[in-house]
């Protein structure tokens, strides 16, 4: 695929994407986010959807929370971020719901994940942290 038609293919999902839905990630971490997201499926170090991610804060559990920007209506996780704020968690929004249930190794899209640290790729979730904290936060 050549580079101008990966960058319509990226201004088509963002258009799907909430105003709400700050902070974004760049098309470069989307890719790394979507990579580890990967990695962390085959280790079993990722909790998916609404329910198990918030069981998952409420108990104290840490890690790096990745939201899908394009769900309709955006209330069904809104409470999330204020949630992750509380806890010192890291997040942040990507553009497409089914890349990220297709990273996660489901059919289904997904609309948000809980990335655990594991030792298996904990250089990456290492990177991948630090380019979080340096996201925008939103007002």
């Amino acid at each position: 695929m050549e580079e101008d038609d990966k960058t319509s293919l990226w201004i088509k999902k963002i258009s799907y994407v909430s105003p709400i839905a700050r902070p974004l990630a760049s098309r470069k971490l989307t890719k790394r986010i979507n990579k580890v997201v990967k990695k962390a499926s085959k280790t079993k170090s990722l909790r998916k959807g609404v329910r198990e991610v918030q069981k998952f804060i409420r108990r104290g559990e840490k890690g790096l929370v990745i939201l899908a920007g394009d769900i309709s209506p955006i209330d069904i996780y809104s409470h999330i971020p204020i949630m992750c704020e509380d806890n010192q968690i890291s997040y942040c929004y990507v553009p497409s719901k089914d890349d990220l249930g297709a990273a996660c190794g489901t059919i289904r899209p997904v609309s948000l994940v809980m990335i655990n640290k594991n030792e298996a790729f904990e250089e990456l979730y290492t990177e991948l942290h630090e380019e979080m904290k340096t996201l925008p936060v939103p007002i």
